[in-house]
């Protein structure tokens, strides 16, 4: 399977545990790995047969704007499932790297999350060819 990388997007969220923790944004990086056939894309050159990684861009940049998280845990669930159910990946996996503190790089968590399929019956399994 091939994939779709959004690797450390900066952004400025509200995330802690405790409203002090919120009361400003922090800098976080979020790396998005897609999970997407884009065989079709890559034979037809066609930004409309692949996951627009731009518009992805855009909409998680977008997502923070007037909310706020206690856990990063919990960000990193919620931009999950903002890609799935609006850019249809087969899979993705997000992962949040927070600053907390100097004597660590960074502190990050990451979620896999699969799209949901939908149990259909195939309309050959009616007759219907």
């Amino acid at each position: 399977m091939s994939k779709i990388s959004i690797v450390d997007l900066e952004v400025h969220f509200h995330v802690g545990v405790t409203s002090e923790e919120r009361a400003k944004p922090q800098r976080l990086l979020l790396t998005v790995d897609m999970g997407y056939d884009f065989s079709t894309a890559a034979a037809t050159d066609r930004v409309t047969r692949t996951i627009d990684y731009y518009k992805v861009t855009q909409k998680i940049l977008k997502f923070g704007e007037g909310r706020s998280w206690k856990l990063i845990e919990k960000l990193a669930a919620d931009v999950a499932n903002l890609v799935v159910n609006d850019f249809y990946p087969t899979s993705v996996t997000v992962t949040v790297k927070k600053f907390p503190f100097p004597q660590a790089s960074y502190v990050a968590v990451s979620l896999t999350k699969q799209r949901a399929t939908t149990n259909l019956i195939k309309r050959s399994s009616w007759g219907i060819p």
